[in-house]
């Protein structure tokens, strides 16, 4: 019989761990929380120190029972929850509901930051405690959270619809998208033009230049007559370098993945949305069976700030990139100067170089193995050398107007072997490198081109976490659920990768401004996160922060609900008409994103699907071809006549739709 208990959040580890224990430990989940605040009321106690209100969650109501018979048969228990703030106080709810301290059991919190043999054994050899001020910082903000979002959230219902929420930090997060399309919506653009003149050098080659201006102060012309006037000035006249620098520039190799840099690559590079690729972390981290390893975890904890790596990981790495670059690409493997400290999480990492992408890849579903991939390479390239660039700069002049012209190359790639960029690796006017200071070159022609200045870029997924992390909006386990749950109140839509306000968002996000400035004040936000990570350190009471925030957002609640009229948002009208009355159908949303529905409801209960009109014709049959989407998701081209014309296209096809007819 097992007499060692070791509890875990997660079932997926339960196999992975028992395996490397043997028969003297009994291994069991506790499913992630067994209690909570209750969900039907505010359940913390405001004129109470706050004091929260705890119950078993819901149908934990079996697997409290479960544990507790596990737990009267041993006689040693490990608290194996993840390695964080809500781990700790997950090991800590377990503590309070199965009433541990009373069983007269040894108790013990383990915890390791890779499901590994290793790991595991080394973390039961060197048990700890709870960490009392990681438990008080994860109920500061659950109680904040809380208090927040059950107090505000029914000024909205009231105030404008039902099923409205807002929060501390989504709250935030929504109004600096709103101020994100402010912006683009205030933008005036500006005309410029450029102007290039091809030169020729002495041997034929060709050099492209561009006009910088007529001083040391970078000047392009504002409209056609100035760029006109730049080319007249120069035509038929001779060209003089009069500066040529070459200098040697190195891309510093990248840190290892933190969570927000794994959630901003991942959707550059494989387009994956934050929370997706949190699913995917999660499932990698837990564990993958690997033929002639079992079920091991591939990659350390995914919910990290640092870069820091264990001494023990760095230098197998180094040793892998030795044997497959060679000595001259290992590198330093810096960490940023806040990661110094050996107690911080370490990055995100594979648990074993020797697992590499492509001897796993027939092992794991596609998205997984993109994204061990992903996690794979930037580790191997942050242990590498930085990649070397040779640059040649140089200016040129001719009837007093400056053009200047450069060229690169890449000398060494370093840590681009294992991990690409968008670096530019090809040399432009290698003309240059054979041309010196005070050579003349002739004029071959020249080109002028009309631009406008562009608005700021629509944020996407990523742009939105780097800007979230810069701003101290929530922490790296947030910023996906925030996304997620903004997207889901329909305060914002994705398009493509951009993400955009709906007219439901922008009256949200009006009455917060209106009504609780602080709650959606960056700064504000930005400080109160800075302060729940003091509790965490031990330097705050959570307690006096809430006494310190409370009163007087209580005294905004009240004024909101006696000063703010109602606002009603109207369903977007289209212009399709419901076969079934004759009204204008509307765009409602769904769980599944938005469809037409009938106005009349619940007289008339029509709906439609809303079509992502093209504007281009059916190679086929000649009727439009609109946006469409598989069962999974994954959009696609195809004929709006469908099932009667089976044309498709997983790319937009071309205008003139002469394109070739692509296979289903």
């Amino acid at each position: 019989m097992a007499n060692k208990l070791i509890i875990v959040e997660s079932p997926a580890k339960v196999h992975t761990i028992k395996k490397f224990l043997g028969s003297g430990y009994d291994v069991v989940a506790s499913a992630g929380h067994i209690r909570d605040l209750p969900k039907s009321r505010l359940g913390v106690d405001t004129a109470n120190n706050f004091e929260p209100e705890y119950i078993t969650i819901r149908g934990k109501g079996e697997i409290m029972a479960e544990l507790k018979k596990a737990v009267k048969k041993a006689d040693r228990i490990y608290l194996a929850t993840d390695p964080d703030r809500e781990g700790e106080a997950i090991s800590w709810h377990l503590m309070k509901g199965l009433k541990l301290p009373e069983s007269g059991k040894e108790i013990y919190r383990i915890k390791f930051n890779e499901i590994t043999k290793n790991a595991v054994r080394e973390a039961i050899k060197n048990p700890t405690v709870l960490n009392e001020n990681l438990v008080n910082a994860q109920q500061a903000r659950r109680v904040m959270d809380r208090v927040v979002g059950y107090e505000l959230s029914p000024i909205l219902w009231k105030k404008v619809k039902g099923k409205l929420s807002a929060g501390r930090v989504q709250s935030a997060v929504l109004r600096l998208i709103c101020d994100r399309e402010s912006e683009i919506s205030a933008f005036v653009p500006q005309e410029y033009w450029t102007v290039e003149a091809v030169l020729k050098t002495a041997d034929g080659a060709k050099i492209t230049t561009e006009y910088f201006g007529e001083g040391e102060k970078k000047h392009l012309p504002g409209n056609a007559e100035e760029a006109h006037g730049v080319e007249e000035a120069v035509l038929g006249k001779d060209f003089r370098m009069t500066e040529k620098k070459e200098q040697t520039r190195r891309k510093a190799a990248p840190y290892p993945f933190t969570t927000s840099t794994l959630q901003q690559d991942a959707a550059n590079k494989l387009n994956f949305s934050t929370s997706k690729t949190m699913r995917l972390a999660q499932q990698l981290y837990e564990g993958v069976k690997i033929p002639g390893h079992g079920t091991i975890g591939l990659i350390t904890y995914l919910r990290t700030d640092s870069t820091r790596v264990a001494a023990e990981a760095d230098a197998l790495c180094k040793a892998w990139v030795r044997e497959n670059y060679g000595q001259d690409y290992v590198g330093s493997g810096a960490v940023r100067n806040s990661d110094l400290s050996q107690d911080a999480h370490e990055a995100i990492r594979p648990t074993d170089m020797n697992l590499n992408p492509e001897t796993v890849k027939n092992d794991l579903p596609r998205d997984l193995y993109r994204l061990y991939n992903l996690i794979y390479r930037r580790f191997a390239a942050s242990r590498m050398k930085a990649a070397v660039y040779e640059s040649v700069s140089a200016r040129f002049e001719c009837a007093g107007k400056i053009f200047t012209a450069g060229s690169a190359r890449l000398a060494f790639p370093g840590y681009l072997l294992a991990y690409d960029s968008d670096e530019e690796k090809v040399r432009k006017d290698k003309g240059l490198e054979g041309l010196k200071e005070g050579d003349t070159l002739g004029l071959l022609e020249t080109k002028s081109q009309q631009h406008f200045t562009q608005p700021p870029a629509h944020f996407t997924e990523a742009t939105l976490v780097r800007e979230m992390e810069e701003l101290g909006l929530g922490r790296p386990s947030t910023y996906a659920p925030t996304i997620a749950n903004i997207l889901g109140k329909h305060y914002i839509v994705k398009e493509g990768r951009n993400i955009f306000v709906t007219e439901l968002g922008e009256v949200v996000n009006s009455l917060m401004l209106k009504s609780f400035p602080d709650i959606v004040n960056l700064g504000f936000t930005a400080d109160m996160e800075r302060k729940l990570d003091e509790v965490e350190e031990g330097k705050e009471d959570w307690h006096q922060v809430m006494n310190d925030f409370y009163p007087a957002f209580s005294e905004e609640i009240q004024r909101a609900e006696k000063e703010l009229e109602k606002v009603r948002v109207e369903d977007e009208k289209t212009d399709v008409i419901c076969e079934n009355c004759g009204r204008n159908m509307v765009i409602k949303y769904g769980r599944n994103g938005r469809f037409l529905a009938c106005p009349g409801f619940p007289e008339c209960r029509n709906t439609m699907p809303l079509l992502e009109r093209t504007g281009l014709k059916c190679p086929k049959c000649g009727k439009e071809i609109i946006v469409r989407r598989t069962k999974k998701g994954r959009r696609y081209y195809g004929c709006e006549g469908a099932p009667e014309c089976d044309y498709m296209s997983w790319t937009r096809p071309k205008d003139e739709e002469k394109a070739k007819q692509p296979s289903a």
